[in-house]
């Protein structure tokens, strides 16, 4: 007969009591429960069919030695990633094999199956899938129209479609540079089985003739704008084309927004713009500033920002680089063992994108409340244990120092806003405590002249003129 797995389970809530009801009724799994683990005083006494609640979390590392456990469950499905990372972090001191169990979402929609039990993803450790929007709302300001996003064919546009096309709009305009990128996601919406006629485009929207062509074939109701130059070491080597791509682009949708009396343009900005030490964050700060400005005399077209943190698993994020690197031995690079930033998933990032264009009146920057900040070297850490290798001593973790442009920490809120609820939990408000300067208008137009005349070190002496709290840091080719 082959040996049984023996399980701990972790949480002894309902999601744990149907595992083990799973687990007892399929033996053919192989699986033998050993008992639970709860932080919650009053489940210390418990007995669940049999099995006891053996101790808080603390114990783990202890009962998997004394009853000679194989595997962990986490059956926490409620709980933060702060939770679900300690677990994992237990897991790799006991060097023992862990599974978790469904979202809360499937579970609500029926009871936990042994055959969904599976391997950690990136996305457990944020703990945060639980994200609600005002579907009726969003639907009614989605359905029967022309949507147009920008930047199609990166991971967060790509995404966006999908979100979209499932409100049934009348069309989607796939707008991108890279015919492969835009090629890919056409494909994507079309075998997903959408009915929504879908319009691959590709076009340059630096380009202002170009931009207009579009606004005039399209005609779109919605604009997601979500082109964008994100990366930051290469960003401080071109900054000239940071300020083309990231404002002189924006201002090209923004002007064919209100031209042509667009409903709603919705720009995806970055936490990067808050106090930026690198040249990609200044620039989406003065975008946002352009926006904001603009929104101002728009009475028609109603502009809105949004800014948010990292976002799992989109190209240049440090999850696929991880990957990449473990897949390859080792070693994993980590910038600095302090080093933290804010992560979301794809999905999440995009429903509350979608769902700041529904709330928003017109200038205002919504902020995704991107929960707590992550350790880059605590994710690191814990990607090569869920890759089933041992930190240090079988993937070794290399650091490398901070690139120019980078910072330990970032923050949501930049110097003069107030952080403001709205009647969504993770979707803030960045209120400004001044009106726009008018006069910024025409210094932008002289930082987009400084880089079409390709002079880098005047763009960004503009950049510093624009945004007070841009600070190159010592040692950055700009700083001084």
């Amino acid at each position: 007969m082959a040996k049984k797995t023996r399980v701990l389970i972790v949480g002894a809530g309902e999601a744990g009591r149907m595992s083990l009801e799973e687990m007892l009724a399929h033996p053919e799994y192989g699986y033998e429960p050993v008992g639970f683990v709860d932080d919650d005083p009053s489940k210390q006494s418990d007995v669940i069919r049999g099995y006891r609640v053996l101790g808080a979390g603390e114990r783990i590392r202890e009962l998997v030695e004394e009853n000679q456990v194989d595997e962990i469950l986490i059956a926490m499905p409620s709980e933060s990633g702060r939770t679900i990372r300690s677990v994992v972090r237990v897991c790799e001191q006991a060097k023992v094999d862990f599974k978790i169990v469904p979202g809360l979402r499937e579970i609500i929609a029926g009871d936990v199956k042994i055959e969904q039990i599976r391997t950690i993803q990136p996305e457990d450790l944020l703990g945060r899938e639980t994200v609600r929007i005002d579907d009726g709302h969003v639907r009614g300001y989605l359905q029967g129209k022309r949507v147009m996003v920008t930047g199609a064919g990166g991971s967060i546009g790509a995404e966006l479609c999908r979100q979209a096309a499932s409100y049934e709009p009348e069309s989607i305009a796939l707008v991108g540079r890279g015919e492969n990128s835009i090629f890919e996601i056409e494909l994507d919406l079309r075998t997903s089985g959408t009915e929504v006629p879908i319009s691959p485009v590709i076009a340059d929207i630096r380009d202002r003739e170009r931009t207009a062509e579009l606004f005039d074939s399209i005609k779109p109701h919605i604009v997601f704008h979500a082109a964008a130059h994100k990366h930051v070491y290469l960003m401080e080597i071109f900054p000239d084309e940071a300020v083309l791509n990231n404002v002189l682009a924006t201002m090209n949708v923004v002007e064919e927004a209100i031209d042509k009396g667009v409903d709603r343009a919705v720009m995806l900005s970055t936490d990067k713009a808050v106090c930026p030490r690198g040249v990609m964050g200044a620039s989406k700060r003065v975008a946002e500033l352009y926006m904001r400005s603009r929104a101002a005399g728009s009475l028609g077209t109603k502009l809105i920002s949004v800014r948010f943190g990292n976002v799992l698993g989109t190209r240049g994020s440090v999850v696929p680089i991880f990957k990449k690197q473990i897949e390859r031995g080792g070693p994993v690079t980590v910038s600095d063992a302090q080093a933290t930033r804010f992560f979301m998933t794809v999905k999440e990032a995009t429903m509350l994108v979608i769902q700041a264009g529904v709330l928003g009146s017109g200038g205002e920057t919504f902020i995704l409340d991107m929960g707590e900040a992550v350790r880059i070297l605590e994710l690191a850490r814990q990607l090569i244990t869920l890759s089933g290798f041992l930190p240090e001593e079988e993937i070794p973790i290399r650091f490398t120092g901070l690139k120019s442009g980078e910072k330990l920490g970032e923050k949501l809120d930049a110097p003069g806003e107030k952080l403001v609820g709205t009647q969504f939990e993770k979707l803030l408000v960045a209120q400004p405590k001044s009106p726009p300067d008018p006069a910024m208008i025409g210094s932008i137009g002289e930082l987009i002249a400084l880089a079409r005349l390709r002079d880098r070190k005047g763009v960004v002496g503009k950049l510093k003129e624009l945004v007070p709290e841009y600070e190159p840091p010592e040692g950055s080719r700009w700083a001084g």
